[in-house]
């Protein structure tokens, strides 16, 4: 009888770009201005990227295009998620009530996190303009920075599988 060995590849098998960018904008004026300076078309997607985590539903905004002449998908999506917890505590009294609130931030790329957006482009082929899309995102006004980062290098790669 023969012997099979099973090899687990943490591959996602999926090539992509992926373009950082720091901007102070919400996400809506985020996906407006790449459509305006970029020439994309964004939409907002009608579900949000979301994640359970600590008891939490946390969820981040996630845009979508795809452009049918060059084969390239784009996503945009927002690296910070704020949350808002409630917590309600009895002081001793009858009707007294203690309650407070505690914001918490939540990041899709743990290690990004000074980053406010992700753009993941995604080709059927193997050229994608990144270098003129770079120049146009660097154009709008709004946007501090943006820069490409390495996809092999990420820890935290499965978090950007959008379907």
């Amino acid at each position: 009888m023969g012997l099979h060995k099973l090899v687990l590849d943490d591959d996602l098998g999926e090539t992509f770009s992926l373009v950082a960018i720091h901007c102070s904008v919400e996400a809506y004026k985020m996906g407006f201005l790449l459509n305006k300076f970029a020439n994309l078309n964004l939409t907002r997607s009608r579900l949000d990227l979301d994640f359970s985590k600590d008891g939490l539903e946390v969820m981040f905004p996630l845009f979508q295009f795809y452009d049918s002449n060059r084969y390239i998908q784009y996503h945009l999506v927002a690296n910070i998620c704020q949350s808002v917890t409630a917590r309600l505590a009895a002081s001793g009294g009858l009707f007294s009530e203690e309650r407070s609130e505690q914001q918490q931030l939540h990041y899709l790329m743990p290690d990004f996190k000074k980053v406010d957006y992700f753009l993941k482009l995604s080709s059927d082929g193997d050229m994608v303009p990144l270098r003129k899309l770079l120049l146009e995102i660097n154009e709008i006004p709004a946007v501090i920075s943006a820069y490409q980062i390495q996809a092999e290098n990420l820890k935290y790669k499965q978090n950007l599988i959008f379907e």
